[in-house]
């Protein structure tokens, strides 16, 4: 079964951010580029058997059905609805980040 992949605005922010940090702030535009690369391709590739990676362990998020996917050292938190066979990136951030408190900031701006 093949789910579309749908990448939110503020996913697609974060992954701006990370090229972004990368070739300005590491100053090595070549590493961003591939980063973008990587990342873009396991997203996409969540089209296939999403429900794969395992769920995010914290409250509220986990009975919610956040799962988090981790590709080189950040992590993309995406919900996958069975249904309607779509796989919904939420955020996409370095997995050193406190997640709980991006995840709560990014559910306060949409409420």
């Amino acid at each position: 079964m093949i789910y579309s992949v749908e990448i939110t605005e503020q996913a697609d922010k974060d992954l701006r951010s990370i090229y972004m940090y990368i070739a300005f702030e590491l100053q090595d535009m070549h590493s961003a580029g591939k980063q973008i690369d990587r990342l873009e391709e396991k997203i996409m590739g969540l089209a296939s058997m999403p429900e794969r990676f395992r769920r995010y362990a914290e409250e509220p998020w986990k009975s919610r059905g956040l799962r988090m996917m981790t590709v080189d050292r950040y992590c993309v938190l995406y919900f996958s609805d069975r249904n309607l066979q779509k796989v919904t990136v939420l955020r996409i951030m370095y997995c050193g980040r406190d997640k709980n408190s991006q995840l709560q900031k990014n559910s306060q701006q949409t409420d």
